[in-house]
């Protein structure tokens, strides 16, 4: 889905303006999760080929569990691709392309710690909103379906938001894109286009760069040690919150966890960019991941050891395992919201506008998925090997010190290339 998202966005740029991009790729998302809400799930029953499924899984290998129960649930499956893509395409691609654009290298170590600020008020608010919905089913008549109810109050903030969001670019463009001086330039004197080049191309062409390498590294670096982590934590929490609406509920309270800690995070993300320089905040994300990670594996190996701190501290070893990867979570994505996803922006401002446009697009939104399906790749490998999820711990605490390493080495690299391609722009500008 992803590589072909890429593919129709490369087309989109190439012969629509900008702005236009944006309302292509955000309507439709809004079309689907409102579709989801009002028809998909409510004929699921219908939509879902559970007779088909059966029949097939009478007559194949067990192995064939996971792709089966995939194709079983194809609607749960296209809204978490979905959900996926939203914060890969708009959140991550289209946000921080505006923002790349009208923001200056200066400016933006100064305001992209600062950016998230208002992103993450929201998450607190959101997670809160998301423990109301789900608690409403304690006032519903018996026999309604309780994670309907919930999912159409969700889905309806998420149609209001979209809505909001809309309209704030529209109000971007026409009364602060249109009126900047320089973008008004651009726009009487065109520069002239480039030839249009094929995915396979665009593809070539980004590989090409050791600089563009570096940063799709540290997208599915990323992308790749979260998943090996949250997948086994969200193993324990499905076990400790087997109803929807609790599980919906702890999430609530997580995002909410999650939004204020990185609140906190980005007002000291701006003294680490002052203070210490890119190289510095670069390696903050990986640091936390790779050090907490580490933990919460070593809480899971040695669970028996763990029982007695469980029982003193009065919960099981399950919920303290559960409450442990949480707050593994919370560190490694407040760090990545704070610090890792303003230094990947501030690195693509330096680059001509070929790489920006089509190099952002191959790494946000091919990178990210593409590190959790390697992560997802590497732990479905490891279960068919030792047999579950909870064998293959040793061995994915292992894996994630590997790519934590090749994280360093990629974030280091990245540092010295982005800092001369900087004094490369500082002595044109001086010239000039």
């Amino acid at each position: 889905v992803a590589i072909g998202f890429t593919g129709i966005y490369a087309k989109m740029t190439d012969s629509m303006e900008l702005k236009n991009v944006f309302y292509a790729c955000v309507i439709p998302f809004l079309i689907f999760f409102t579709a989801f809400a009002g028809f998909i799930y409510p004929n699921r029953a219908f939509l879902h080929p559970h007779g088909l499924i059966d029949a097939l899984a009478a007559n194949l290998p067990a192995n064939f569990a996971a792709p089966l129960a995939i194709v079983r649930n194809w609607s749960f499956a296209l809204f978490y691709v979905m959900a996926e893509m939203w914060g890969s395409v708009v959140a991550s691609l289209l946000f921080w392309g505006l923002a790349n654009e009208i923001t200056t290298v200066d400016e933006a170590k100064k305001y992209y710690p600062l950016f998230g600020l208002g992103a993450n008020v929201a998450l607190i608010f959101s997670g809160q909103y998301v423990k109301f919905v789900s608690n409403m089913r304690a006032n519903l008549a018996p026999g309604v379906d309780a994670w309907a109810v919930s999912l159409n109050y969700l889905m309806g903030a998420v149609l209001a938001s979209g809505g909001v969001l809309l309209g704030a670019y529209k109000y971007i463009q026409d009364k602060i894109v249109s009126k900047n001086t320089e973008m008004a330039t651009l726009k009487k004197f065109p520069a002239k286009k480039k030839p249009k080049m094929t995915l396979k191309e665009s593809a070539k062409f980004l590989l090409s760069s050791s600089y563009i390498r570096n940063l799709a590294l540290l997208v599915i670096s990323y992308g790749m040690c979260i998943n090996i982590v949250e997948v086994s934590w969200k193993a324990k929490l499905k076990q400790a919150f087997p109803d929807p609406n609790s599980y919906s509920a702890f999430m609530g309270n997580f995002s909410s966890a999650t939004g204020m800690v990185t609140f906190i995070m980005m007002l000291l993300g701006r003294t680490i960019f002052e203070k210490f320089g890119w190289r510095t905040a670069a390696l903050v994300t990986p640091t936390m991941i790779g050090v907490t990670g580490l933990g919460f594996f070593a809480t899971n190996v040695f669970s028996g050891t763990m029982a007695p701190v469980a029982a003193a501290l009065g919960t099981s070893s399950l919920m303290l395992a559960v409450l442990l990867g949480a707050a593994q979570n919370i560190l490694s994505k407040s760090s990545k919201y704070s610090l890792f996803d303003p230094c990947k922006e501030m690195a693509y401002i330096p680059l001509d506008q070929e790489s920006k446009t089509k190099g952002k697009a191959a790494i946000d939104v091919i990178g990210n998925p593409l590190g959790k399906s390697g992560g997802a790749l590497i732990q479905q490998i490891l279960i068919f090997g030792v047999g579950s999820l909870a064998a293959a711990t040793p061995y994915l605490a292992v894996i994630l010190t590997f790519l934590v390493a090749i994280w360093f080495r990629a974030a280091n690299s990245l540092a010295g290339q982005f800092n001369e391609a900087m004094s490369k722009d500082d002595s044109a500008e001086a010239a000039a």
